[in-house]
């Protein structure tokens, strides 16, 4: 591991921890501040939302299909997706909004104390506060987010297994898939606009022409 990249994580504590997990069903906005010293009178506090958007059930034959991943992420997914295309599993999609920088002339632990007290008296459970280090601040933010996604898996699997979401059809797609597709669907009645994302998830599980007769049908009239 690079020294620096090491040193951040070592250094990373997350003094507010959430208070509750990510949502199974529905978005999650953490609202953090990481604070770091630059002297010891001098600190900074940055803050941002990171956006959580709603688990999705997956397979490894839909993830090969999916934009964003490395060369070798999709090495490793090919190769799982071998041997199991269709196992479900876990999909989380984060993003991150950044809000202002702000240098305080007071140091790190008496910043830390007074954003406490102002968090406590707004009461939001996902607010956070991370001390972390100047130079890999966002390190150290990540740090956070791999930690809480570790979190939650457990109690999001529960409750999609509760649901039957999990369950994989015979043509390779989670329950939960097939419910995404007709809330899809449903947005595209309303707004034509959204068709090429309903294209690309049909395409992504390879099951276009299954509901081909269906998409056409939404421009009839129109």
């Amino acid at each position: 591991m690079d020294e620096k990249i090491k040193h951040a994580l070592e250094q990373t504590e997350l003094v507010r921890p959430p208070q509750q997990t990510l949502a199974t069903f529905g978005n999650s906005t953490i609202d953090y501040y990481v604070v770091t010293e630059l002297a010891s009178n001098l600190s900074v506090v940055r803050d941002g939302k990171v956006i959580a958007e709603r688990p999705r059930i997956v397979t490894p034959a839909y993830l090969i299909k999916v934009e964003g991943f490395s060369e070798h992420a999709r090495r490793y997914i090919d190769m799982v997706a071998k041997e199991n295309p269709n196992e479900p599993g876990i999909f989380y999609r984060y993003r991150n909004e950044p809000g202002k920088m702000t240098i305080v002339s007071e140091p790190v632990q008496k910043l830390i104390d007074r954003l406490n007290t102002s968090l406590d008296e707004q009461g939001n459970p996902l607010s956070i506060i991370i001390k972390g280090v100047e130079e890999l601040w966002d390190v150290s933010l990540l740090m956070f987010i791999s930690d809480l996604t570790r979190r939650s898996i457990h109690g999001n699997t529960l409750e999609f297994q509760r649901k039957g979401l999990l369950n994989v059809d015979t043509v390779g797609l989670p329950r939960d898939a097939r419910d995404h597709i007709e809330y899809l669907f449903e947005q595209v009645r309303d707004d034509l606009s959204r068709a090429t994302q309903l294209v690309a998830e049909l395409n992504r599980w390879g099951v276009f022409n299954e509901y081909e007769d269906r998409f056409f049908a939404l421009f009839q009239g129109r």
